[in-house]
């Protein structure tokens, strides 16, 4: 799903009464249970995506009308990698991953050129040690790429307790050289997390981090540490929350004015429920926070919200997007999430069982991604309105694939793309909304019911006004293009 800051006059176009063109590719063989995809973009005009299948890779290239015009073996991938990031370029794509060999996990980069031919050997980033029975799901690298694709960062930030251990990789795209290399180790007060690390286009590094305490694993210390390459040490800025509590921080950059935007759900209280909404602006250049701002939620919004107690109704709510006006005001976009496990197996509950069976296990996870909620508030940072878009999204033991939605950026306006699955067979919902939070519901006219079903969650926009989302049908893949 994309996180972004639009720094436009916030006019919503209402996209879902807009024609929409979709196109699909053509069938490839894929097994959703051992695979792994992604959409890689455009390159020299071609439009780019990844699958894997048994123990082979693949590139595959399409034309503006989806027709695949080449399929590039990816010959030089080991049998076993994951955490498969491709990075494009106007006429290249770098791409990293991680091999798994035993106990050993090695980071590497490779150059490929606008046809999906390998450059030069990979380059060997790092490797680490897991334990016998180490996952490898476990994230032993991250990497965080500058919005001018100038900067490229590997990182590992492995928590434990109080202390993180922290290493970093700076990347040359030009030479696929490493530049820089950093270990440190930063302690906190507490139990401490991190969250996903920005990259200036000046090549600076900033990594949210975060104590982690009580039932509801609320945050009462959140720090922002900047590594400049020069120097090559941790600088640390504090933001003052004072006796609150804060749940799953975000943070946005915005390069054009120099700036890191923070967004988060605050309770007053350690184990107590969420209160409302904590806003702050981090300055790049001075390395400081503005006074942050803590706005409570009202009665009407809660009452809104469909749960049945108020005081607990916007607990399960998770910020996914935050959007910049130009008066200083802010949009978020937050999306119910929780999951619930059952002990007994109830065939026939919710959509696309042929993907994940539970059958065989005694224990069932239960994956809900519900209503989105929208809240807008002005350079004073007084709420103007709230809007609810209104969805059910229920299955089992397949991590919410199909569930959540996509987001739809044209400049002008904002769509959200998801499964409806408020129906007998799910729909593409395609929906938007005004300036002044009215909701205009549409569907997309994909076909009929010999159509495969849409991952929206895993979609990605590769034109002002083109998405791009993977659809299964079995072991097969497809990908389908929606022209706005």
């Amino acid at each position: 799903m994309k996180r972004f800051v639009l720094l436009l006059q916030f006019c919503l176009l209402f996209l879902a009464s807009a024609a929409q063109k979709v196109l699909y590719t053509e069938y490839a063989d894929y097994d959703v249970r051992n695979g792994t995809m992604s959409i890689v973009g455009k390159v020299n005009g071609t439009l780019y995506t990844f699958r894997s299948y048994g123990k082979e890779y693949f590139l595959d290239a399409y034309n503006d009308a989806m027709e695949k015009t080449a399929t590039v073996i990816l010959d030089f991938f080991p049998e076993k990698i994951y955490q498969v990031r491709f990075i494009p370029f106007e006429k290249q794509m770098l791409v990293l991953y991680q091999q798994q060999d035993g106990t050993r996990i090695t980071q590497y980069a490779a150059m490929l050129n606008d046809k999906g031919i390998l450059q030069k050997t990979p380059l060997k980033i790092d490797e680490k040690r897991s334990s016998f029975f180490g996952s490898a799901d476990r994230e032993f690298f991250n990497s965080a790429v500058s919005e001018n694709r100038e900067h490229i960062i590997v990182y590992s930030a492995h928590a434990k307790n109080k202390t993180l251990d922290f290493s970093a990789y700076w990347l040359d795209p030009a030479t696929m050289k490493v530049t820089k290399k950093v270990k440190l180790d930063y302690k906190a007060g507490n139990t401490i997390a991190n969250s996903e690390a920005l990259l200036s286009n000046d090549g600076v590094f900033f990594l949210p981090v975060y104590t982690v305490i009580g039932n509801r694993n609320y945050s009462d210390e959140y720090t922002l540490l900047t590594l400049k390459k020069e120097e090559g040490r941790f600088r640390t800025t504090d933001m003052a929350i004072g006796d609150h509590f804060l749940e799953y921080p975000f943070q946005k950059m915005d390069n054009a004015n120099g700036k890191i935007h923070f967004a988060s759900f605050y309770s007053e209280k350690r184990n107590g429920n969420n209160d409302g909404v904590a806003a702050a602006t981090f300055d790049m250049n001075t390395l400081s926070f503005d006074t942050p701002f803590f706005i409570p939620f009202d009665d009407q919004m809660r009452g809104e919200s469909g749960g049945r107690k108020r005081e607990r109704a916007l607990n399960e709510f998770r910020i996914n997007q935050l959007v910049i006006k130009n008066d200083g005001g802010f949009v978020i976009a937050a999306e119910e999430i929780y999951i619930t496990v059952q002990n007994t197996f109830i065939p026939g509950m919710g959509f696309y069982s042929y993907y994940y069976s539970p059958m065989m296990s005694q224990t069932i996870r239960e994956f809900h991604y519900n209503d989105i909620l929208l809240l807008s508030y002005n350079g004073n940072k007084e709420k103007e309105w709230h809007t609810f878009l209104r969805k059910e999204q229920y299955s089992q033991e397949d991590g919410g694939m199909f569930s959540s939605y996509s987001l739809l950026n044209t400049g002008g306006g904002l769509g959200f793309l998801f499964n409806d699955f408020n129906s007998r067979r799910s729909r593409i919902q395609l929906s938007s909304v005004s300036g002044d939070g009215k909701v205009n519901v549409g569907y997309m006219d994909s076909g009929n019911s010999d159509d495969p079903d849409w991952l929206p969650r895993m979609g990605k926009q590769v034109d002002s006004r083109e998405i791009v989302v993977p659809c299964l049908r079995k072991r097969q893949i497809c990908f389908a293009k929606i022209v706005l």
